[in-house]
């Protein structure tokens, strides 16, 4: 079993208040879920309006499929116009590196 994670920091656009961040974020980790099946959560940065860390973790059987996946919503992570991607790592573990 391979377990690929990646997380994605943004620098969020014309935001002045956590309302108004969670209504940007939130269609962020909605399409993810739903056009990649993977999981998806804010992160990081949670308490700062104008960041924000999103961390995406899939499971997969083999290797290639789990890094397919992650470039795929890496990709659209960074076409989005409404948000900035600052950066972006990826790490995909085989379930015996875990202890």
């Amino acid at each position: 079993m391979w377990i690929g994670v990646a997380e994605f920091d943004y620098l969020l656009g014309d935001v002045h208040s956590l309302k108004q961040k969670r209504s940007v974020i939130r269609p962020i980790i909605a399409e993810m879920k739903s056009r990649f099946a993977v999981a998806v959560s804010e992160v990081d940065h949670r308490e700062m309006h104008r960041r924000t860390g999103i961390g995406v973790a899939v499971v997969s059987p083999d290797r290639a499929h789990a890094v397919e996946i992650l470039e795929a919503v890496e990709r659209y992570a960074a076409a989005r116009p409404d948000v900035q991607l600052l950066s972006a790592r990826i790490r995909v573990l085989q379930s015996g590196d875990i202890e």
